[in-house]
């Protein structure tokens, strides 16, 4: 158990902070989730679409420190790539 003021605040800090984290991971994984539908679908354009709305939450996740770029990076391109073969198949 903390013992420390200090340790204590940081303990009720970072409770609430997991619970805000955890509700924007949740968020993110919606919109890819979304993306990934319209991708198992074969609906090309919806695909597209989804994927537009989100780039700007995977990379809200990156600046509220949830994800990291990299991360980010990877699924956006392996999801482009998936709708790219989508509009070519």
């Amino acid at each position: 158990m903390a013992n420390h003021k200090s340790s204590k605040t940081r303990i009720r800090r970072n409770e609430r902070r997991a619970v805000i984290n955890g509700n924007r991971m949740s968020r993110i994984r919606t919109f890819l989730k979304k993306v990934m539908t319209a991708i198992d679908s074969g609906d090309a354009p919806a695909a597209d679409a989804a994927l537009r709305e989100a780039q700007p939450e995977l990379y809200r996740g990156v600046s509220k420190g949830v994800l990291n770029k990299k991360t980010v990076a990877r699924k956006m391109s392996r999801l482009s790539s998936k709708i790219k073969a989508l509009k070519t198949a």
